[in-house]
């Protein structure tokens, strides 16, 4: 029987089917002024460009022509275009992209200027897609995290490294910003960390990042990573991993690489200006452990002092099933209603306490 192709204009994940509700394309006034200063706006835009991530690789997959793409409807109101993909070597697949600053398509609708507040490009990486092409990457990434905290053995935590440091080359780091929603949250998070470490600091939108709960033993989560990956490998439609990555390092009989220098800490100097923007929902149990309060750390940089925090805004609903609360689509829906959390939690202070220190050679 042949597979039904919906057309992409009534295809759910079309733009004006699950996109921003009253959505109307803004004028030059609008644009130039107020747009992009109003929060909202700003963090409706950007979950948009990651959905756009999202169906690129969607895209791909189902091997759609130029013609009914679904992806570019998630950019082109916004006056942005697509100005690369970030691939993952091993599978082929579309993790990330760069979604620069479209000028002649705002000069066409009369806007003669960039307006302010608005990035020049955006690094945006998706979370894990259950699809059959991507998803053994995915999940092993998933494991990565669950097992050690870390992203930093992954190709993927490669690859939007060496990427998000060239367009800051190119733009300047303040015209520059990385976003991500859940896995893909976890990579801007210690991506954008690499870079502050180094001094260069980008703005940051982390939607649903995952976390571990404090009370679970870093050693115990491990170990049950370990055994879940063991039993998904002859489950998934790939063969088993071979013992050396692409990058020359020994990983484990699961493929996931225990980052270099594990646990192994130096002081460093110069981190005090990086302050991520964290959307959470208290009941999406990926990421809700970020509301946890009573977390304030105060961190000596040379002479200096300096609070451990991040910009963190959480919604709370009742009753809400776990898709929901940790789905995308929330962060642009007309009816999301944000409280800004001014405590700094635990784990926040733990996150970006590593800012501090740097990582020695095992």
């Amino acid at each position: 029987m042949a597979k039904q192709v919906v057309p992409p204009q009534s295809h759910p994940y079309a733009f004006h089917v699950s996109g921003p509700r009253n959505f109307t394309s803004l004028n030059w006034r609008d644009l130039i002024i107020s747009s992009w200063k109003d929060a909202n706006y700003k963090r409706t835009v950007i979950a948009c460009f990651i959905q756009a991530v999202y169906l690129l690789e969607l895209d791909r997959q189902e091997k759609r022509t130029p013609g009914n793409t679904l992806a570019p409807n998630w950019w082109i109101p916004f006056k942005y275009k697509l100005k690369q993909t970030v691939i993952d070597e091993r599978d082929g697949s579309i993790f990330g992209a760069i979604l620069e600053w479209d000028r002649s398509a705002a000069l066409s609708d009369l806007i003669p200027i960039r307006p302010s507040g608005a990035p020049r490009a955006v690094l945006a990486l998706r979370g894990t897609l259950l699809k059959s092409p991507t998803m053994r990457r995915d999940i092993e990434d998933d494991l990565r995290f669950l097992a050690w905290e870390s992203l930093k053995g992954s190709v993927r935590f490669k690859a939007a490294l060496e990427v998000l440091k060239l367009i800051c080359g190119k733009y300047g780091s303040n015209n520059v910003c990385i976003a991500g929603h859940s896995l893909g949250a976890g990579f801007a998070l210690q991506v954008g960390k690499e870079l502050a470490k180094e001094g260069i600091y980008v703005e940051a939108h982390l939607f649903n990042p995952p976390s571990v709960s404090l009370a679970m033993s870093f050693k115990t989560i491990g170990e049950k990573a370990e055994f879940v990956w063991n039993r998904l490998k002859s489950m998934l439609p790939y063969g088993n991993e071979a013992q050396i990555s692409n990058d020359g390092d020994i990983t484990s009989g699961a493929g996931l690489k225990r980052p270099s220098g594990y646990g192994l800490k130096d002081a460093s100097l110069g981190i005090a200006k990086w302050v991520p923007y964290l959307y959470v929902n208290n009941g999406d149990y990926i990421c809700c452990y970020y509301n946890d309060g009573g977390g304030t750390t105060k961190v000596n940089v040379g002479s200096a002092k300096g609070e451990v925090a991040a910009k963190l805004f959480v919604v709370s609903k009742e009753k809400q099933k776990f898709v929901e609360a940790h789905g995308l689509e929330q962060w642009w829906s007309s009816d999301a209603e944000l409280q800004q959390v001014i405590h700094s939690s635990k784990l926040i202070s733990r996150q970006l306490r590593s800012l501090y220190t740097a990582t020695l050679p095992s």
